[in-house]
């Protein structure tokens, strides 16, 4: 293993313990992509056969549940090869057709308990959603990043909601260094419609390489994966794809992204449902970019067309 890796895991645990910790005395304040990504941001589009539920809203995008009921799914271990185990959200209402796919892995020394919010939340808006157990708790970013792409796999041809989704429209989500393995996933399969990276963690600083539309969330107190050193320069590495952004939360820390969470629910929706789905009637919750907030400390995009936003104030 890399010495600056193993030197860097020495520390983790501790450090999210430390972090899990203070989340529990105080709880955050707020509970190959598209090729025609920057053009469909800038222009109206035709009916979009991809769009799934109603017209979205600010309260829909923030609620604890959308409009989908949603079934739950046990994947237990064994079940597919490159992963350990997990949980499938899907929506059961498939008369509107088959939905998008986006698997989700936890961070070093994290359960998959720690990141299992996301699973209902993003599938009763309209896709089917994985939430991983690693292999092991230590294993690396990349480690991480093969795990969600065996994830997608074993959704999309083995598993109970496979003739749900769309195989076409796929995305990876992950927390910390799963944060990490997102980028890497996103790096190795081009294809992928949208990334998420929350509070990403990796020794790799340059992300040129990426060409899947990619959501960055950092948080302003993070001591773990600070934003100077790691969600900051990944954002502003990414070069090659369509779209990008950076968001980064205000009075939060690593760990607030292991609790339900308005904000993070938000923007995640709107970049999944946007490059995920190509659904348009997201656009107004991404561009223009919102501005600071007392839940947002910066956002930064390349909306419209490319030209990068501004650092906020």
């Amino acid at each position: 293993m890399n010495r600056r890796l193993r030197d860097s895991l020495r520390v983790l645990p501790a450090a999210i313990a430390l972090a899990a910790a203070g989340t529990a005395v105080a709880a955050p304040a707020q509970a190959a992509g598209a090729p025609s990504a920057r053009a469909a941001l800038s222009a109206p589009r035709a009916a979009n056969p991809y769009e799934r539920g109603p017209a979205p809203t600010e309260s829909s995008v923030t609620a604890e549940k959308g409009p989908f009921a949603v079934e739950k799914i046990d994947v237990p271990q064994g079940s597919g090869t490159g992963f350990n185990k997990g949980t499938i959200y899907a929506p059961t209402d498939t008369s509107q057709g088959t939905f998008g796919a986006i698997a989700v892995s936890p961070g070093f020394v994290s359960p998959q308990a720690w990141i299992d919010w996301y699973g209902p939340r993003l599938a009763s808006q309209g896709f089917v959603v994985m939430t991983l157990e690693t292999l092991s708790l230590l294993n690396a970013p990349d480690e991480r990043a093969d795990q969600l792409l065996a994830a997608l796999d074993y959704m999309t041809t083995k598993s109970k909601a496979a003739s749900r989704i769309d195989t076409s429209r796929l995305a990876v989500m992950g927390h910390s260094m799963g944060g990490g393995g997102t980028l890497r996933a996103a790096q190795k399969r081009p294809t992928l419609r949208a990334a998420v990276p929350l509070a990403p963690w990796h020794l790799e600083r340059d992300w040129s390489a990426v060409r899947v539309p990619t959501m960055v969330m950092g948080a302003d107190n993070d001591f773990i994966a600070a934003v100077g050193m790691h969600a900051e320069p990944f954002y502003q590495s990414i070069a090659a794809a369509p779209e990008k952004a950076y968001l980064e939360l205000k009075n939060a820390g690593h760990m607030t992204f292991n609790t339900p969470n308005a904000t993070i629910a938000k923007y995640a929706i709107s970049w999944m449902k946007r490059f995920v789905d190509d659904d348009t009637r997201y656009d107004k919750f991404l561009c223009p970019a919102p501005a600071p907030s007392a839940a947002i400390s910066e956002y930064r995009d390349t909306c419209p067309n490319g030209a990068a936003a501004q650092p906020a104030a």
